[in-house]
């Protein structure tokens, strides 16, 4: 329970928790009334005595809201330019970073902690990664060993981000080095040490407190997770909620670090008190009771929001959306995310099976492959279609937070069955699909189309994939690949197309050691022998996560 008081009035919070009833009944009783604008109990100035007799009997948490002093709002300077020669370049492609991004190294080297909000799509991960890097080469600083916290989906990502742009080997701690994994910082010279957020107790957390309630000073820390001087924490919202373990866990490695990075482009999901844990474990929160009082209406409310703006710009945190940068952009821009599917047992076996049936046929026989191609076709569609199944945990995350952002999402697949998934995922959506009728299609395009409210479109690459505008998206990700290159354009040109006011950005889910890899190689193929014949001039590299290997050999 949290009490907070008012100049002319108490408000108390109560939470849902067993003691909820005895709380209300306790309120009731000194005639406290429920507010419904406020979500509060309020308890007249009058009743001082008698609240706090209950605040010393339930424990509550007593905050005093003082007279309010005028909002402190000032104007946001420019992000600044680098002011020396970033010398790293995507070793893939020969890209270098973009301007947009070079400002965001250089503030990131004068903040030092900080949150960088930068809208989805516009290299978040290379930014921080350049941060480190250059604080290290450029500023004399020693910002290495490095930490990289995120989702387990992302760490095969971030290993292959920094040895692309910097030249640098990371590892992802496993259990067959859990013990030994500070060895190849002293022997083999690795800096970079990637973990997920479910394991941080596993590799840092020598003893947790045994009692319920706990502070992060609490818990007791393998020493060597002293060994880092900096830290980056990518989809740093995930630790918005002060209560859990794996926030409290971040918050005590990330003390004490030189660097310290968070990645997120939706810090506040709900109400400003999101943000507060977030801030103490990049190290910019100084006082959390003035935080909740001056911003958070003293519990999760929202108050001066236009200074909290100012001051969070100022001392740590910067955002650019793309419409800011839309001169540093392409039109269009594509990414694959490398998944680990949730079915990994299941998909190998059938993917075993595959292979012996193929030796079993003399598949190796030209005239034979032939003759069994059909039947070819109907168990690759099988490994397509556990390895889609396998990856809907890793979309459902991706949506949400594309939605949470306030954008909206077109979505590809092939299998129906893939698509009833999505949906009953998110009840909200609509779709296109060919069991539908052109009325029913019609329908759902113009919703997505122009009702604010419906922010998902989930879409058949046969039905959707042609004919249909949907510029209301920027966004366009695909659970499955269609058969060619010319399929892809096609459905990603429904949202780039004459309308479309913003760079599109283009998500491919790719399903780590599965038939995805080589749909993905096939793909680019196709894409550079047609490019050859027609003289199209499409020299987009897809931004791919792990090396293509061939899954039938």
């Amino acid at each position: 329970m949290q009490i907070i008081e008012h100049p002319t009035k108490f408000h108390v919070k109560v939470e849902y928790n067993r003691f909820r009833v005895n709380n209300q009944n306790l309120l009731k009783s000194i005639g406290a009334q429920f507010d419904w604008t406020s979500k509060s109990w309020i308890v007249p100035l009058s009743r001082r005595t008698e609240l706090e007799v209950i605040q010393q009997k339930t424990r509550a948490e007593w905050i005093v809201i003082g007279q309010e002093t005028p909002m402190v709002i000032g104007e946001i300077p420019p992000m600044p330019d680098l002011n020396f020669e970033l010398d790293i370049v995507n070793r893939e492609n020969g890209f270098a970073p973009r301007p947009y991004q070079l400002q965001g190294v250089a503030r990131g080297l004068e903040l030092k902690k900080f949150i960088n909000g930068d809208e989805q799509g516009l290299g978040k991960t290379l930014q921080s990664i350049a941060t480190i890097y250059s604080a290290n080469k450029f500023n004399n600083e020693t910002s290495f060993p490095c930490l990289v916290i995120c989702p387990a989906s992302t760490k095969i990502n971030w290993q292959r981000e920094w040895e692309m742009w910097t030249g640098k080997k990371a590892m992802i701690l496993e259990d067959k080095i859990k013990n030994t994994w500070h060895r190849f910082h002293e022997v083999a010279k690795i800096d970079i040490f990637i973990v997920n957020y479910e394991s941080l107790k596993k590799y840092f957390v020598k003893e947790m407190p045994t009692k319920k309630a706990f502070k992060s000073s609490d818990i007791l820390l393998d020493d060597r997770a002293k060994l880092f001087n900096s830290i980056i924490i990518d989809e740093i919202h995930r630790c918005k909620d002060a209560t859990t373990q794996q926030t409290k866990i971040a918050l005590r490695i990330a003390q004490g670090k030189m660097y310290r990075i968070g990645l997120t482009g939706t810090m506040v999901v709900n109400k400003p008190i999101d943000a507060l844990p977030q801030l103490a474990i990049i190290g910019a929160l100084k006082d959390a009771k003035y935080f909740k009082q001056r911003y958070c209406e003293g519990g999760k409310g929202a108050s001066n929001l236009k200074e909290l703006n100012f001051m969070l710009y100022k001392h740590c945190y910067f955002r650019r959306e793309k419409k800011d940068v839309a001169k540093d952009l392409p039109e269009k821009q594509r990414q694959t995310i490398l998944c680990d599917i949730t079915n990994r047992a299941e998909y190998n076996k059938a993917k075993n099976d595959f292979v012996k049936w193929l030796e079993d046929n003399g598949a190796d026989d030209e005239e034979i492959r032939r003759k069994l191609r059909g039947e070819i076709m109907v168990r690759m569609g099988a490994l397509k279609q556990l390895s889609a199944k396998g990856k809907i945990n890793k979309v459902k995350e991706f949506i949400n937070e594309v939605m949470e952002a306030g954008e909206k999402l077109i979505i590809f697949h092939n299998l129906h069955e893939i698509g009833d998934q999505i949906r009953e995922l998110f009840p909200g959506a609509v779709s296109v699909n060919g069991r539908m009728s052109s009325e029913e299609k019609q329908k759902a395009i113009d919703g997505f189309q122009n009702n604010p409210d419906i922010k998902l479109i989930v879409c058949n690459i046969k039905a959707a994939g042609v004919g249909i505008t949907l510029t209301a998206s920027s966004r366009v990700a695909f659970i499955e690949y269609p058969w060619t290159y010319a399929d892809c354009a096609q459905c990603e040109d429904r949202a780039h197309r004459i309308g479309q006011k913003n760079n599109v950005m283009c998500t491919y889910f790719l399903g780590q050691n599965t038939i995805d890899e080589e749909m993905y190689q096939m793909i680019q193929d196709k894409r550079h022998i047609g490019n050859t014949i027609t003289g199209a001039t499409d020299n987009m590299d897809m931004a791919f996560i792990d090396n293509v290997i061939s899954l039938f050999k």
